[in-house]
Order: structure tokens, then sequence, then C-alpha cells
């Protein structure tokens, strides 16, 4: 019997845990029951991987959710692909010490979804983000 994924609550309240590799990479089967936890994430293979693209109505959009996206990636030290361009961003996850997949990716799967429930707010408003120089 397959062991139960989180629920998307419980992902996105764990933190990353260091992958030292030397771990079978999550199985298909296993990896399915977790996608169900991430709305709008699609399993790939070659490596396996899970990806999303977010859409947005323009560059700017699409840009400050992609460096929100790294800055959440550089404090969890789980590192996600991430392409964007004017309206959308690709983000994808999977572990590469071990070649697919690992909870954290799903764990980091369900907190990007937690950001793109959040409202854009220009960098003109409010407090800068933490990664601007001399905030």
């Amino acid at each position: 019997m397959t062991a139960q994924a989180p629920t998307t609550q419980e992902l996105a309240a764990k933190t990353c845990e260091p992958c030292r590799g030397g771990i079978p990479p999550m199985d298909r089967a296993m990896a399915a029951s977790y996608l169900v936890q991430v709305p709008g994430w699609v399993l790939k293979e070659d490596p396996d991987r899970i990806e999303r693209d977010f859409r947005f109505p323009d560059f700017v959009q699409a840009q400050a959710f992609a460096h929100r996206v790294g800055d959440l990636c550089e404090a969890e030290g789980h590192h996600a692909e991430i392409h964007y361009g004017w309206g959308h961003c690709s983000v994808a996850f999977w572990t590469h010490k071990i070649k697919g997949l690992h909870e954290n990716d799903f764990v980091m799967a369900a907190k990007v979804n937690g950001l793109a429930d959040t409202p854009y707010v220009p960098a003109s408003v409010g407090t800068p983000p933490p990664y601007v120089q001399g905030a």
C-alpha cells in the first residue's frame, strides 16, 4: 500500500530538509499522489520533475513573481528552474542530487502556489523586497 501524501496545507507548512543524495527518487506512483496536493503542477519526465506555468497580465508582474520565487527558493535552500517572459513564468522542481523527485519538490510547489495567490504590489508601493540593496 502506498503511503498517503500530506495535504496542501501540511506541505506548505514544512521546510525543506537538505538532501545529501544516496536515496532513491520518489517513484511515479508516489509522485502522482503528491501531485494532487499541488493544483496546477504537472509531472514531467527526463528527469522526473514537476512544472507549472503561471500567467500574468504583463512582463513586470511575471518578472516580480520570478523574483519572489527565487527569494523563496534561496530562503528554503531548494532551487527551481525559473523561466519568464512577457505574461508568463514557468517554474520546475526536481532534486538534482537524486536525479528525480523528493518530497521537498512538492513542499516548494505548495509554497509557490501560495505566492501565486498573493496579490502583486508594485515595488514603488510599500516596503522594498529584501533583495533590493540599500533598502
